[in-house]
Order: structure tokens, then C-alpha cells, then sequence
């Protein structure tokens, strides 16, 4: 409120949202009561009804449900808000763990383990990261509405299950690294969502391959060699199976199945960009074009961020184009 919008402000963002719809008391009633999203049935019936021409009439809906949908100056903010965290805390775990003999050797993780002190700095460390996941999952609830809800949900669960049971079973060593090394990319992602909605499109398009090559690197380089392998492997090795290690290791392993869906996405919109030279309508989009901009759009080609006909370019999520996949 106090610092991100008047940034967006500055950089020339308007907070002014979708073209409204038309008032229209039986269309309304439509879409208030029975479907958002009429089929080509109830179409011609409406047609008929109103002297309406049917393309109208699903113009008429596409802008009713389009309405209601954030401003890219709400998104801004909320990008701004994520940035800073993601940011912030990434320096601060660099900067803890870099002194920290696990950082360097992950056998340290679990040399005299249980009996491992727990450090002011460490103890922050985690509340910090902990709390910040929980007001993702509250807050995704109220939150721009992304088509990867469940995916997101499935991610903070876990998240949250790891911070909390590496926490209560004193894991928090091998846990600094997991906590470091997600916040290595999603800085660079917000950054790039910014640089999006301010309409830098070739910085947009640098933070957005940047972040990729980052994420993959981390998530399916370093993640499952380094950090995987430490946790199935040299804990087995140090300290022996136990109960509580299998719950453990399996949520590592979830987080390391989503870590290979969004990578995926990640790639294929950066090959859909290189190959077209332009980039399709994110599948995630919160907003829907309109029909006139649908005919009016040029040929011409765009950013890996393509804008989004209403303005608010591939708003949230992690990819723009083909998929902007939120980790």
C-alpha cells in the first residue's frame, strides 16, 4: 500500500481493470444463476430473446466474467510484496549458511544428530520461513485465483509438513539447505513478473529465462544430488532408518515430483517462444481476451510475457505463454 503502489504508479501502471460489461438484467440473470459460460444451445435461445447477435452476446459474457478480475496494479503489488521476501530471505540464508560447516559438506547434517545445537540464527531462520508459508496458504484462499490452486496447495502442504517435522525431530541442518535452495529461484520470478506488468519486455524476458535456467539447475541438479542424497543416502549410512525418516524423505521426494511438472512447463514455454518467436495465451491466465482484441491482434511477435489482451500480461504463476507455473 505504502510502497508498492506508488511504485506501480510511478512506472506508469493504471489501476483501472477490465473492460465492464454492458447492463443487461437477463444476462445477468444468466450468469448470476445458471452458467458463467453459456453452450451454443442457450446461445442461440438468448439470441433470439435479446435480437442479439451471438458473437455479441459471448462478447458480452467474456467481458462479465473478466470484470471482476484483479488490476495488473493489484497483481503488482502482490508480486512486489513476494519479491521482497523472496529476496530478503535468500541473502539472509546465504549469509548464515555460507559460515555453516553443512553448507559445504552435507555429511555434517547428521554427525552427532539428534544432539545438535540449535543457534539463534538458525531458530529465525526457520520461524521466518515457516510463517511466510503460512500466510501463502491462508492467503491463497484470497489471493489472485491461478489455474495451479491444487498444484500450489499440494506445495504448501508439504512445505509446511517439512519446516514443522524437520523442526520437531531437530533436522533443521539439512533443512536450511532445502529452504536456501528453493528461495535461489523465486526471486527472479517475481522479478520478472514486475518487469512484466511495467512493460520492460526485454527485461521481463531476461529475468524470465534466467529464472528457468536457475530453477532447473537447482531443482533438478542440485536438489536430488546434493540434497536427496544426503537425506536417503548418507543419513542411512550416519544414523540408520527410523520411523519418522520415511514420512521425511517422502515428502522430499513430493516436492521433488512438482519440482519436475514445473519444469517441464518451464521448458516448454521457453521452447514455444524460441521456436514461434511469440508465445501463446498462458494457460493460466486470469484473465480472458476480449473478442475485439481477438480480432485486432497483430501478427507481430512478443516476449517470452506476451501481454494478455486486457493488459495484464501472463499474470501470475510461474510461465508466460505456454504456462506460467507459480512454485
Amino acid at each position: 500500500r505504502f510502497i508498492a503502489k506508488p511504485c506501480a504508479i510511478n512506472l506508469g501502471i493504471q489501476d483501472s481493470g477490465p473492460h465492464r460489461a454492458q447492463p443487461n438484467a437477463i444476462l445477468e440473470k444468466v450468469f448470476t444463476s445458471i452458467t458463467k459460460s453459456p453452450d451454443g444451445k442457450r446461445l442461440e435461445g438468448l439470441s433470439k430473446q435479446l435480437d442479439w447477435d451471438v458473437r455479441k452476446i459471448q462478447r458480452w459474457f467474456r467481458h462479465r466474467r473478466n470484470q471482476d478480475k484483479p488490476t495488473t496494479l493489484t497483481k503488482f503489488c502482490e508480486s512486489m510484496w513476494r519479491f521482497t521476501f523472496y529476496l530478503s530471505i535468500f541473502f539472509y540464508g546465504i549469509r548464515f549458511l555460507w559460515t555453516a560447516p553443512w553448507f559445504w559438506d552435507t555429511r555434517q547434517c547428521w554427525y552427532n544428530y539428534p544432539f545438535q545445537p540449535l543457534t539463534s540464527r538458525l531458530y529465525y531462520y526457520y520461524i521466518l520461513e515457516l510463517a511466510f508459508y503460512w500466510s501463502l496458504m491462508f492467503s491463497q484462499f484470497t489471493d489472485i485465483k491461478r489455474k495451479d490452486f491444487l498444484i500450489m496447495f499440494v506445495h504448501h502442504l508439504a512445505t509446511i509438513g517439512l519446516i514443522t517435522f524437520s523442526y520437531m525431530n531437530n533436522m533443521v541442518r539439512v533443512g536450511t539447505l532445502v529452504l536456501c535452495l528453493h528461495d535461489a529461484s523465486d526471486f527472479l520470478l517475481e522479478a520478472a513478473k514486475l518487469a512484466n506488468y511495467a512493460k520492460y519486455q526485454r527485461l521481463c524476458d531476461a529475468f524470465f529465462m534466467l529464472f528457468g535456467v536457475v530453477f532447473i539447475v537447482t531443482r533438478l541438479g542440485i536438489y536430488p544430488f546434493w540434497i536427496l542424497n544426503t537425506t536417503l543416502f548418507e543419513s542411512w549410512e550416519l544414523i540408520g532408518p527410523y520411523p519418522s525418516w520415511w514420512l521425511f524423505n517422502g515428502l522430499l521426494v513430493t516436492l521433488q515430483v512438482l519440482h519436475v511438472i514445473w519444469s517441464y512447463l518451464i521448458v516448454r514455454t521457453a521452447y514455444k517462444a524460441l521456436v514461434r518467436g511469440k508465445v501463446s495465451k498462458d494457460d493460466r491466465s486470469d484473465v480472458e481476451s476480449s473478442s475485439e482484441e481477438e480480432d485486432a491482434a497483430p501478427n507481430g511477435t512478443k516476449g517470452v510475457f506476451g501481454a494478455s489482451s486486457n493488459g495484464s500480461n501472463r499474470v501470475n504463476g510461474h510461465v508466460a505463454g505456454g504456462q506460467w507455473t507459480e512454485e
